[in-house]
């Protein structure tokens, strides 16, 4: 018999943060959830060993018996389920934060990862609950949709530098991107792809991450490459806005790679934050701020530029709810 020791939620960072702590029923004896939790154990060993013919057959039925003897069992425990949590890039910058995140908060959240390569899975430690698949490729990507809860899209076309660019002789580097990576087919259909799979698992919400600037067919990152791929990314998130699914879009401002949590965000809508001083952010804030949509009713269908003031201005910002109830505009 295997006993847990509860926490008050009192004095649980979650509960502070609405998280699932909050929602233990406390009071309980230590002798009555022993009970239960080995009952869930003993149903679970029980179903591992002899587990029906449709789990043994397929893999994807197997992933969702899976859960839901998981759902079972935290029911029986008097806890509740914890979302399962996919976040699709998790190889790149922000994408590997925002996993690294969710995997730090286990007592919240089951995550899961997706990347395009084994080196990328390497790279963020190897976990099983890390898949490989190409989101250009419908059929790859939507077993791993399957029995998810909440989707985080951080896939992006990224272009590369061409080779020979000398700043010494006042040359501009030239861009361009691999066959096959165009914004076109990352940022449009890869994310149209992950949409419609989201759409037909039942996800309950979906956080999609792209950039500001989009308002401005000019905007500079529109000739990287000649990829147009802001153009692109908007044309992502007007499907996502339209698919009927539960969604918060992130439009983040320049991108930086510095501490998280210690400056005030900031939240806006077309591009006006653009025409400011505090047009960036740094990369784990957005990841905070994408976890944080999951908590609140207040994040979903809404889209929204977000950038930071400078460090040290302002205070540091920590009532998510707050921040979100601000945003008024759906797309």
């Amino acid at each position: 018999m295997t006993c847990l020791n509860l926490v008050s939620p009192a004095s649980s960072r979650y509960h502070q943060l609405g998280g699932v702590a909050s929602l233990l029923p406390l009071p309980i004896s230590s002798r009555s959830f022993c009970i239960r939790e080995s009952s869930a154990v003993v149903l679970s060993r029980s179903l591992s060993t002899s587990s029906p013919s449709w789990a043994r057959r397929d893999d994807n039925s197997a992933r969702v018996f899976r859960r839901r003897l998981s759902v079972t069992s935290a029911s029986m425990a008097g806890l509740p389920p914890k979302p399962t949590v996919l976040v699709t890039g998790a190889g790149g910058r922000t994408g590997s934060i925002v996993y690294k995140k969710l995997k730090e908060r286990s007592d919240q959240f089951t995550a899961k990862g997706l990347v395009r390569t084994p080196e990328s899975k390497d790279k963020i430690g190897g976990a099983e609950d890390v898949y490989v698949g190409d989101i250009r490729d419908a059929d790859s990507i939507a077993p791993t949709i399957q029995g998810v809860d909440a989707l985080i899209i951080l896939t992006s076309a990224v272009p590369k530098m061409k080779p020979g660019f000398d700043p010494s002789k006042g040359e501009r580097p030239e861009f361009y991107y691999e066959e096959g990576c165009f914004p076109e087919q990352v940022d449009w259909i890869g994310q149209k792809n992950q949409i419609d799979a989201a759409k037909a698992a039942g996800v309950k919400h979906v956080v999609l991450v792209g950039s500001m600037g989009g308002t401005n067919l000019s905007n500079p990152l529109n000739s990287l490459g000649n990829g147009n791929i802001l153009v692109w990314k908007r044309k992502a998130e007007q499907y996502l806005s339209d698919s009927g699914l539960p969604y918060t879009i992130i439009r983040a401002g320049g991108l930086q790679d510095k501490e998280g949590g210690i400056r005030e965000l900031l939240v806006g809508k077309d591009d006006e934050l653009l025409q400011t001083e505090t047009r960036t952010i740094a990369r784990p804030d957005v990841a905070e701020v994408c976890l944080q949509a999951l908590q609140y009713e207040e994040s979903k269908f809404k889209a929204f530029d977000l950038a930071s003031k400078p460090e040290g201005t302002g205070t540091p910002t920590t009532d998510f709810k707050a921040l979100f109830s601000q945003i008024t505009t759906r797309f």
